[in-house]
């Protein structure tokens, strides 16, 4: 199997990638002129270099391809020109599967995001109900929730295509970091006094990654499947980092309306005025809100899904930004 595989130039995509590859298929990568993927260096991938927003380049990216990898998003909680998460994400995904269309691709494997999966209060998320775009919160979440909107239109049209919804993966290769490579970070470099009462779902990046080539193998066409493990909350996430580093993990909790003043007053001066990226996104503030935790059980049952203990995910993680320069100390 010859498979095309965007956004290999980050977390996920350079995980699926080298999947693939350990799995005997051939990789091309779609690629921009600017991609960072010294990351890749060494491995057997073709390079194609073309852009999300340019349909013809990802026509002949697509050329001699059987199946489609589309993991390429714009991830950011905040950005100096929010239409980029909207390019990238919805006219993006708008025109790879366009061109997919239009090839005959065989398959197809979409990478969505736990943030396109509405959560009810007091119940665990599941992949039947898609997120409405007015109630998240900040681009990034609207966008991919416009996305998979696109990606089910072309479903009904004809194109063979599975849906994955990775929860927060952790582990190895965050390379730029996402956010939830931040937070490790910020934790690392003794740049977390204190934490906001939330949840998230955390998983292995490298599960996330061989859940992706399930997908392909056994995955029902249009169906949805959220790749996560564990449920847990901020502090035990904390916790963990704690024990596996022999740092002190914070105890005092921030009360959202707290930590939403600090957000705003982060996004006027580092944002408006500084332009640059705040500590405290306004949207990551907004999303804390909510518990993100999500039955998995769909994806482990019937993909076979991987759990990885999560300590030994969060372990990579913080082997990784080690042995990689991103640690101060």
């Amino acid at each position: 199997m010859k498979a095309l595989v965007t956004g290999v130039s980050g977390f996920i995509g350079g995980n699926v990638a080298r999947a693939l590859i350990r799995g005997g298929h051939q990789v091309r990568a779609l690629v921009r002129k600017n991609s960072k993927i010294s990351h890749l260096e060494g491995l057997p991938i073709e390079y194609a270099i073309g852009d999300l927003r340019d349909i013809d380049s990802l026509r002949t990216a697509l050329r001699g391809c059987d199946v489609l990898f589309h993991i390429a998003a714009h991830y950011a909680f905040w950005c100096k020109d929010p239409g980029l998460a909207y390019d990238s994400n919805v006219t993006g995904t708008q025109n790879i599967l366009t061109a997919a269309l239009e090839y005959g691709i065989k398959r197809v494997i979409y990478t969505s995001s736990e943030s396109t999966i509405r959560i009810k209060d007091g119940e665990l998320g599941n992949e039947e109900v898609l997120a409405d775009p007015r109630e998240v919160a900040g681009d990034y979440k609207k966008s991919k929730v416009l996305a998979e909107r696109i990606a089910l239109e072309f479903y009904e049209k004809g194109l063979p295509i599975v849906i994955v919804n990775p929860t927060t993966p952790v582990g190895w290769g965050d390379i730029k970091p996402t956010p939830t490579g931040q937070f490790i970070l910020d934790f690392l470099n003794n740049r977390m006094p204190a934490y906001v009462d939330t949840g998230l779902n955390i998983i292995d990046v490298e599960d996330v990654a061989v859940g992706h080539l399930l997908a392909y193998e056994k995955g029902i066409v249009g169906q949805r499947y959220i790749l996560g493990n564990a449920n847990l909350t901020f502090k035990e996430i904390l916790n963990i980092l704690g024990r596996i580093t022999g740092k002190r993990a914070p105890r005092t909790r921030i009360p959202i309306g707290l930590a939403m003043a600090v957000a705003y007053v982060d996004e006027f001066i580092s944002g408006k005025l500084m332009k640059k990226c705040p500590r405290v996104p306004i949207a990551a503030v907004k999303t804390s809100r909510k518990i993100r935790h999500f039955d998995c059980s769909r994806a482990i049952k019937e993909l076979g899904l991987p759990q990885t203990p999560v300590e030994d995910a969060l372990r990579k993680a913080v082997i990784w930004f080690r042995e990689n320069g991103y640690v101060r100390n």
